[in-house]
């Protein structure tokens, strides 16, 4: 009999789970099944989607610098040919030498009277270009009428519409971009009082001269009144006002050029000798 048993408890074949022969030895004790295959333990579970937070966060930081590359520099670039294009158009179709003439009597300056004041144009219509030799000698950029992004964004400096016109008692004020869309006013800055800012139209160039510049916050609307922050008054000047965002990186502040007229001069007396060169390169001539 127990040859029998012997012989049947061999015929039990070791699976390698303890459940043959030799489980039957150790005490007839199963050991725990494996793990059904496909179900990821919790650990994995946590890598994963620890995995997956850090490839959203990379793409998120992908994306937003990417944005800030088109702020900064794509837009500019737009900006820049088509602000290129505006000041090309309007130079070349300009009837007036694009030399200095000399007076007639070099021994007293000329007198040109009253300046000429023309007429605001329709909204996106160009009024002329503005030099400003503190901002580099290759600095022009057109004036567009209106202040609204469709012309900020692409056209360089805006008229707001409610103030004068270039050499017209009052306030002539316009607004522009610091960082982006052509950076037209990006050094506003450097302005220092006695820089010249030119602006040329089709009736000639006016000239003013930088005062001071005003940080201020963006609900102070009485820098644009026909005397600068002082209500009520009747203006018996030219002021030219130019406003920007403040910091150059942010937009919580807003920072004021304030600039008088000196002179004026029509286009058949040619441009101011600072400016004549640019002028003429402008126009193609140069």
């Amino acid at each position: 009999m127990a040859q029998q048993q012997t012989q049947q408890a061999a015929a039990v074949p070791d699976d390698g789970t303890g459940t043959g022969a030799e489980g039957t030895r150790r005490g007839g004790r199963k050991s725990r099944p494996p793990r059904p295959k496909g179900r990821p333990s919790k650990g994995d579970v946590v890598r994963r989607i620890v995995q997956i937070v850090g490839e959203l966060l990379l793409t998120a930081g992908i994306i937003l610098l990417l944005f800030v590359a088109w702020e900064l520099w794509w837009t500019n670039v737009e900006a820049d040919a088509k602000q290129s294009q505006a000041v090309q158009g309007f130079a070349k179709s300009f009837a007036g030498p694009v030399a200095p003439v000399a007076p007639a009597n070099p021994a007293a300056p000329p007198n040109y009277g009253k300046p000429v004041v023309a007429q605001a144009p329709e909204h996106g219509g160009m009024i002329g270009i503005m030099y400003i030799p503190r901002f580099g000698p290759d600095y022009s950029r057109p004036i567009i009428e209106g202040t609204g992004s469709d012309i900020l964004d692409t056209l360089g400096l805006g008229h707001y519409g409610s103030t004068s016109m270039p050499g017209a008692p009052g306030n002539f004020a316009v607004a522009g971009h610091r960082q982006t869309h052509g950076a037209v006013l990006d050094n506003i800055h450097l302005l220092v009082p006695g820089d010249k800012i030119y602006v040329q139209t089709k009736d000639g160039y006016y000239t003013y001269v930088f005062r001071n510049n005003q940080i201020v916050l963006p609900s102070r609307t009485d820098v644009l009144l026909p005397v600068p922050t002082q209500p009520g008054v009747e203006p018996t000047e030219s002021y030219l006002t130019m406003t920007s965002c403040n910091p150059r990186f942010g937009s919580q502040e807003r920072i004021i050029a304030y600039s008088l007229l000196e002179s004026w001069q029509p286009a058949s007396a040619g441009p101011p000798q600072e400016i004549a060169k640019q002028v003429a390169q402008t126009a193609g001539k140069g």
